[in-house]
């Protein structure tokens, strides 16, 4: 929780606790805003910075936020001019630019919600089970948040309620608000299809677990004991409640480390964020991995929690090498700098959306997508 946001109402000082899980500064200025607020006078104000704290009708403030969404589109087309042919890493920066400024003005629309996580507007929906799971205790003082940060709370708890289909375990897998979904099943399978390396039977370390998938298809497959390590709170408690879910809490333990647990095993999984680069908001941080420092420590400290024989697999896509922010060369070396060998490597093309959307501003990078398993030993 950030400090208070303050603003003037009815002639008096009035605040609430600011809350941005992407971390945005609290608003220097706040205006009260209705559903008698033009679209374009709401649209200029978030282009100022000025929060607008709705007061008037909720589902009248998601359809502003529509509409502020179509300004922004629609300036972006008008003011667009030709550009001299970017490079790849040219295009990503400039994508990651519109995106955070894109974030920064649709998060000036504000929604009051009070204490005990009510939303003291009309047509305002039941919030309460969300708030709770996404906030914690926090939830319980009056606060102000972004209303698209709302309507991510919101789409989170219908995750979380309903799961996501996981085929490799015949199972849904239901993430938390804050923790990255396993919906590119590309890397789960490659993890179920991977031959297991002699002695892992009896126990594997998922570095890094998230919603606790890969340790818990490590445990169907039939490793008798999974120590799933995380440092996230909200990545613990999920993957708890995914493994006592599926009937596994006998088998896997998920433990507070900072990447590797004590000992050594015979199998050590590690699926990190793929880019290089500073994440926006908690749920980046599985996708942005500021200059690959997770990457390489895995790598580094990989040799002295292996057993003889035993082997890292490594989950990572090459879009970083598409994108021009990592090269194979780097990653090789980073590698070989560690101890370790490249005993095989197991790849496959992923099959989300984007990849077949040429309207993505990434397109060229994400068609070339290729997602590997490599399977590391302790140089000889």
């Amino acid at each position: 929780m950030n400090a208070p946001i303050h603003w003037i109402e009815h002639g008096e000082e009035r605040s609430a606790a600011w809350h941005s899980e992407s971390g945005w500064p609290v608003p220097k200025n706040v205006v009260l805003a209705d559903d008698t607020m033009p679209a374009d006078v709401a649209y200029r104000h978030a282009l100022d910075g000025t929060g607008l704290l709705w007061r008037g009708d909720y589902q009248n403030a998601r359809q502003l936020l529509q509409a502020l969404v179509r300004r922004i589109e629609n300036k972006r087309g008008k003011h667009k001019k030709p550009k001299a042919p970017a490079t790849p890493t040219e295009q990503f920066h400039r994508h990651r630019l519109a995106q955070l400024q894109r974030a920064r003005t649709l998060a000036m629309l504000l929604i009051p919600i009070d204490a005990g996580c009510t939303i003291p507007l009309r047509r305002a929906p039941d919030v309460r089970e969300a708030c709770l799971e996404a906030y914690g205790d926090q939830a319980e003082l009056p606060m102000v948040v972004s209303l698209r940060e709302l309507l991510g709370v919101i789409g989170a708890h219908e995750w979380r309620r309903k799961g996501v289909p996981i085929p490799a375990l015949d199972a849904r897998i239901h993430p938390w608000y804050g923790v990255f979904s396993p919906v590119r099943g590309e890397y789960v399978e490659l993890v179920a299809q991977a031959p297991l390396p002699a002695g892992a039977g009896k126990l594997a370390f998922d570095v890094g677990t998230g919603t606790g998938v890969l340790a818990a298809l490590l445990a169907r497959r039939g490793v008798q004991r999974v120590i799933a390590t995380d440092m996230d709170e909200r990545a613990l408690g999920c993957a708890r409640e995914n493994i006592a879910r599926l009937g596994l809490t006998g088998q896997v333990e998920p433990v507070k480390a900072d990447l590797f647990p004590e000992g050594r095993a015979p199998l050590v999984l590690c699926n990190p964020p793929w880019l290089p680069g500073k994440p926006s908001s908690s749920i980046e941080c599985a996708i942005y991995d500021p200059d690959s420092r997770m990457l390489k420590s895995f790598l580094n400290g990989l040799g002295a929690h292996l057993e003889p024989q035993g082997e890292g697999w490594l989950i990572l896509s090459d879009l970083a090498e598409h994108l021009g922010l990592r090269t194979r060369e780097q990653l090789l070396g980073w590698i070989a700098d560690a101890g370790l060998d490249v005993a095989a490597r197991h790849d496959t093309r992923p099959v989300h959306g984007k990849v077949l959307d040429a309207g993505d501003p990434l397109h060229a990078a994400r068609s070339r997508e290729v997602t590997s398993l490599w399977r590391l030993r302790a140089a000889a």
